[in-house]
Formats: structure tokens, C-alpha cells, sequence
């Protein structure tokens, strides 16, 4: 049987594993190595936190120090020498690393490991640990007690049944990896993670129990998070500013419309009262070109009347209707003389022709209708009528 397993998670560790298994992580890392990309070299050091990664595996006598992703070592020294010397040749060969980004992890060897792929329900996703401790004695020969492990979520197999999840056991006697923390402990090299190499790469996961894994400082980070915030309170600065000019030019343009406006409303008035007058200026002018002065009228009787025609009366009333009274020594011929006139136009006699015993003339009274004066009659219409 085995012994009772690790307590559960607390809420904050919940919360990270819940972190850990969705998908921002992978987005958020792909979004920064973007960015990443975007900024000049000299400031990725100052602005980007990338742990660097080194790899510690113990070779007989030795330690030999690799750089995750490069197959040649960086360093060499023996076990049995002191610890100031093992610190010399660690800081030796990490030197080119910025202190904050140095990562070392304890590469173990894989007879050293006892690996089990288990296929367990997706309920048990954020509760990894706690099922295969309780799953250990019977995917291993041993128990929780004897045993430093670690369990990684696989990718999804297509075969794999409905509602399940493929998960990796990685279990490492204490009596292997306890040792070798004990002597490098002694040596004053602390050890951020324990793991497997997998080619040139570490495996990803982290057998050190998680009450011996260092914390480390992170200034850059807290950097960052302060030019973050910097960031937001300049961006929320300028469209404050933004919007209090935007404020200030609308309240200017709604003055000046305004103002505007009141010229506006006094052109459109000005306009209305010329419109107005020139159209009663318009009317007197057309009123004017249309009707026919006395001055014209004269003028057309004098050269239509014969010489031994005289009139003793003329008269227009406000329809236009024209009445001539007189005598002439032949009335009848009268009508022939205005008939083609310009500005008269119906002439014909109301009542009889009489004879004049005293001058021996014919008497008449005679009617007409003014009409328009075409164009060619107005430069003698010069004068307004009586």
C-alpha cells in the first residue's frame, strides 16, 4: 500500500495548473515572441525576461555543464573538489548569462526513471498528482514515500477513448536523486529543476519536490509591470487630453456656428427685405414697360388724325378704355386712320354721326381699348400720363 499522498492543492494552485493547462499560455508566448521580434536587439536584454537554460548531468567522477540546445559542453569538474572550486567553474561558464535568466536543471540519467503512460478521466485534469499518487503502487514498485515524481498531460491520442486523457508518470527512487542533491547542496549549486535530457533538449517536466525549488527575484519583471502600468496611465493621460481637446474645439466651432447662425438669420433677412423691394421695384418697372404713356398716345392720335380732325375730349379710365370726342369734316374715314394703330386697338363709334350746323363738321364720339406698345414705341414714351 502506499502512504498518504501529498495534500491537496491550494486555490492559488489550482488557479496556476487551470493556467497551465488552457491555451493563453501558448498564445500569450507566441504573441511576445512577436513582439519580441518587433524590438531592437540592445533592448530585448532589458525588457524581455527569457530563462536560459542549462543542463548539470553527473558523469561518473564528473559534472558535465550543457547549454539546453547545444550538444558540446561548457564546463567540466570533479565531484570531489570543493565546493569554491565547483562555483568558480558554474560562474565561469555562466558568466555571458545575465544572472536574473540563469536556470540550471539536474539531468538524470533515463535507467534512472521509471516512466508509465496512464490513461485516466478528463475529470482528473487539474488533479494530476493527487490521482497518481494514489495510482503508484499500482504503476510501480513503489510508494509515494519512496519516490520523487512528476506527471505531464500527453497530446490527445486518436485513438485514445472518449471522455479520457493521456497522462505521463515520471517517478525517480529518493534513494537515486536525494544523493545527488545532497552533494551539490554541499557545493552551494542550487538546482532549479530536475528532469530528463531529450536530445539536446531538457524533457519539460520537474521532479524536485516543490519544497526545494528556489524562488527567484525577478526585477525585470517588475520592470516590465511597471512600464506596463506607465504605459496604460500615458495611454489613458492622452485620450484624456485627446478628449478635452476634442471638447474644446467642439465648444469653439459651436460658438462660431452659433455666431454664424445670428449672421446667417440677418443675411437671410436683408436678402428677404431686397428680394421684396426688388420685386416691387420689378413690378413697378414691368407695370411701367407694359402700359402705354399719354405722351405716346398723343403722339400716335396726332400723326393718325387728319388735319381737319380736331378733338375737343379725350379720356382713359382704369381698364384702358379710350373715348375721343370731336369733330372732323369726314368722321367715318376716323376708323380707317386708327385702324392699324400700335397702342389703340377696337375703335368704333358709340352713337351717331351728327352734323355741325355752326363749324358745317360731323360730330363723333368714338371708343378704343389701349393696348401694350411694342419695344420700337418706348423712346417716345417719355412723359406719364395726365
Amino acid at each position: 500500500m502506499s502512504t498518504l499522498p501529498p495534500s491537496p492543492p491550494s486555490g492559488r494552485e489550482r488557479l496556476r495548473q487551470a493556467w497551465r493547462g488552457s491555451r493563453v499560455p501558448a498564445f500569450l508566448a507566441a504573441w511576445g515572441a512577436e513582439l519580441q521580434a518587433a524590438l531592437p536587439p540592445r533592448w530585448r536584454g532589458w525588457v524581455v525576461s527569457a530563462a536560459v537554460w542549462h543542463g548539470l548531468r553527473r558523469d561518473r567522477h564528473e559534472w558535465v555543464l550543457y547549454r539546453m540546445g547545444q550538444a558540446q559542453p561548457l564546463a567540466r569538474w570533479r565531484a570531489d573538489d570543493p565546493a569554491t572550486a565547483q562555483q568558480a567553474a558554474l560562474q565561469a561558464a555562466l558568466q555571458a548569462v545575465d544572472r536574473e535568466d540563469r536556470r540550471l536543471a539536474l539531468l538524470l540519467d533515463p535507467h534512472d526513471v521509471l516512466r508509465r503512460v496512464v490513461s485516466l478521466p478528463l475529470a482528473a485534469r487539474h488533479h494530476l498528482a493527487q490521482v497518481m499518487a494514489f495510482e503508484m503502487d499500482r504503476q510501480t514498485p513503489f510508494t509515494v514515500d519512496q519516490v520523487h515524481y512528476a506527471v505531464r498531460e500527453l497530446a490527445p491520442a486518436e485513438a485514445g477513448p472518449a471522455g479520457h486523457l493521456q497522462a505521463e508518470l515520471l517517478a525517480t527512487p529518493r534513494r537515486v536523486l536525494d544523493p545527488l542533491l545532497a552533494q551539490l547542496g554541499a557545493s552551494g549549486i542550487v538546482i532549479d529543476a530536475v528532469d530528463l535530457a531529450e536530445g539536446e533538449h531538457r524533457l519539460g517536466v520537474n521532479l524536485l519536490p516543490p519544497a526545494r525549488r528556489p524562488r527567484h527575484a525577478h526585477p525585470r519583471r517588475r520592470l516590465n509591470a511597471l512600464l506596463a502600468a506607465a504605459c496604460v496611465l500615458l495611454a489613458l493621460l492622452a485620450l484624456g487630453q485627446y478628449r478635452h481637446n476634442r471638447q474644446q474645439l467642439l465648444d469653439r466651432m459651436q460658438a462660431r456656428v452659433e455666431s454664424m447662425r445670428a449672421d446667417a438669420q440677418e443675411v437671410m433677412a436683408l436678402r428677404q427685405q431686397l428680394a421684396d423691394n426688388a420685386g416691387a421695384a420689378g413690378f413697378l418697372v414691368a407695370r411701367k414697360q407694359r402700359s402705354t404713356t399719354m405722351l405716346a398716345l398723343l403722339a400716335d392720335l396726332t400723326r393718325r388724325l387728319p388735319d381737319t380732325a380736331w378733338l375737343e375730349r379725350l379720356s382713359i379710365d382704369a381698364s384702358g378704355q379710350l373715348g375721343l370726342q370731336g369733330q372732323s369734316q369726314r368722321a367715318a374715314g376716323l376708323l380707317d386712320a386708327l385702324k392699324d394703330s400700335p397702342l389703340i386697338t377696337g375703335a368704333a363709334f358709340q352713337g351717331a354721326i351728327q352734323p355741325d350746323a355752326t363749324t358745317g363738321k360731323e360730330r363723333f364720339y368714338l371708343v378704343a381699348q389701349l393696348r401694350n406698345a411694342p419695344a420700337s414705341t418706348a423712346p417716345a414714351a417719355s412723359g406719364s400720363a395726365p
